[in-house]
C-alpha cells in the first residue's frame, strides 16, 4: 500500500469513503466539518490511498486554538477510519496525522474511535502511540435500539411503561410531523425551555439552522410532536448507512401528561427504519455499569442521569466505546492543558 497521503480530498470523494467504511460515522462526513467550521473550529481531512488510488483509511481533523498562544488541540471525533487490525495501515495513517497536526501547531491529537471498549482495542491504541485521554468529548456509553425486527417486535422489546406512553400519546391526539427550515425557531424555543428546566447547555439557533441546512433531508430529519396545533416536543435525528442517531431533543412544559416525547422518539425510530437503518443510537447515558444505572436512575438527576430514565425505556442495548486517546507532541504544554481541564471540571 502506498504511504502517500491525500490532504483534504474533495467532499464527494471523502463522503463516499466514509459511507462505505465499516466504522464510518456521521461526525466524519464533510458536512460535520462544515458545521463545526462555522463555530470556531478549523477542519482538515487526510486520506490514505490504496493501490487503486481509492481511499482506504483517513480522518477528518478538527483544530481549536488554545489561549496564550500555546498552540492548538487537534481532535478526531469517531475516528480515524482505519483497519485497526492492519498494523501497516495504522502506522502509515498515524504518521500522516502526525504531520498534519504538527503543521497546525497542535500540542496533542485526541481521537475517539468508534470502537467497542475492551483490552484488545486498548492495546491496539497503545501500540499505535496513544495514551488514555484527559476526558471524553463524546459520550462513551449509549443505548442502541435494534431496528431489524418488525414494529410490533420493536415495541414489545421496550419497557411496558414506555410502550404504554407511546400508545397513550396517540390515543390522546398527539400527532408527529416532519418539520422544515421554517420550524427551526419553534424547535429552538423548545430547546431553551428544556435547557432552563433540566439545566443543561444547548447550541445557538444559528447552530441548529446550520445543522439542518447541511444535513436535511439526506442525512437528517426535524420532527415535531403537536397537540391541537401546539408544539409540545421536537427532535433532530441523523442517519448514515445502517445507523441513525438521536442528537438533539426538547419538550414544552405544557401538556406533559400527553407524553409527546415518547411519540416523537417512536416516530424517529420509524423514520430511521423506513430509510433502511438497522440501529437507532439514543446517544449518551451515564458512564456507569448497568447494575449501577438501574440502582440509581430513580434518584439521580445530574449530568446524563436526567435522560437515562427516559432512554432506558426504549429497550436498547447498553454499549461502551474506548473513549478518548491522546497522542502527545508537546509534553509540557500538554500537561498544562490537562491540568486546566481538571480545574475546569472541578469548578
Amino acid at each position: 500500500m502506498s504511504r502517500a497521503t491525500i490532504n483534504h480530498p474533495a467532499p464527494h470523494e471523502w463522503d463516499a469513503f466514509v459511507a462505505q467504511h465499516p466504522h464510518g460515522h456521521l461526525m466524519q462526513l464533510s458536512g460535520w466539518g462544515a458545521l463545526k467550521s462555522r463555530f470556531g473550529w478549523s477542519v482538515e481531512r487526510v486520506g490514505l490511498p490504496g493501490d487503486a488510488s481509492a481511499l482506504v483509511a483517513g480522518a477528518q481533523l478538527f483544530y481549536r486554538p488554545l489561549p496564550l498562544r500555546l498552540g492548538c488541540v487537534a481532535y478526531i471525533p469517531k475516528g480515524p477510519l482505519v483497519d485497526w487490525q492492519d498494523a501497516a495501515q495504522v502506522t502509515a495513517l498515524v504518521a500522516a496525522l502526525d504531520r498534519a497536526a504538527r503543521a497546525q501547531g497542535a500540542i496533542a491529537l485526541t481521537i475517539e474511535p468508534d470502537l467497542p471498549d475492551g483490552p484488545e482495542n486498548a492495546a491496539r491504541l497503545s501500540h499505535a502511540g496513544f495514551i488514555p485521554g484527559a476526558a471524553p468529548i463524546q459520550p462513551r456509553r449509549t443505548l442502541l435500539v435494534d431496528l431489524t425486527p418488525d414494529e410490533e417486535a420493536i415495541l414489545a422489546a421496550m419497557k411496558s411503561k414506555t410502550r404504554y406512553n407511546i400508545r397513550l400519546a396517540a390515543r390522546k391526539g398527539v400527532s408527529v410531523r416532519q418539520g422544515g427550515a421554517a420550524d427551526l425557531g419553534t424547535f429552538y424555543r423548545l430547546m431553551t425551555t428544556t435547557s432552563a428546566r433540566d439545566r443543561f447547555g444547548i447550541h445557538s439557533l444559528a447552530y441548529y439552522c446550520a445543522a439542518y441546512e447541511l444535513f436535511a433531508p439526506r442525512h437528517a430529519v426535524l420532527l415535531l410532536a403537536e397537540f391541537q396545533g401546539q408544539p409540545l416536543a421536537g427532535l433532530m435525528a441523523f442517519a448514515l448507512g445502517s445507523t441513525a442517531w438521536y442528537f438533539y431533543g426538547a419538550s414544552s412544559n405544557q401538556h406533559r401528561n400527553l407524553m409527546a416525547p415518547y411519540a416523537l422518539q417512536w416516530a424517529a425510530m420509524r423514520w430511521a427504519k423506513e430509510r433502511g437503518c438497522t440501529v437507532y443510537d439514543l446517544w449518551g447515558v451515564p458512564d456507569e455499569e448497568e447494575e449501577r444505572l438501574e440502582a440509581d436512575f430513580t434518584r439521580r438527576r445530574d449530568g446524563l442521569w436526567g435522560v437515562y430514565r427516559f432512554k432506558r425505556g426504549f429497550g436498547g442495548q447498553l454499549v461502551r466505546t474506548v473513549g478518548a486517546w491522546d497522542r502527545v507532541y508537546r509534553p509540557l504544554r500538554y500537561r498544562l492543558y490537562r491540568w486546566a481541564l481538571r480545574r475546569r471540571r472541578a469548578g
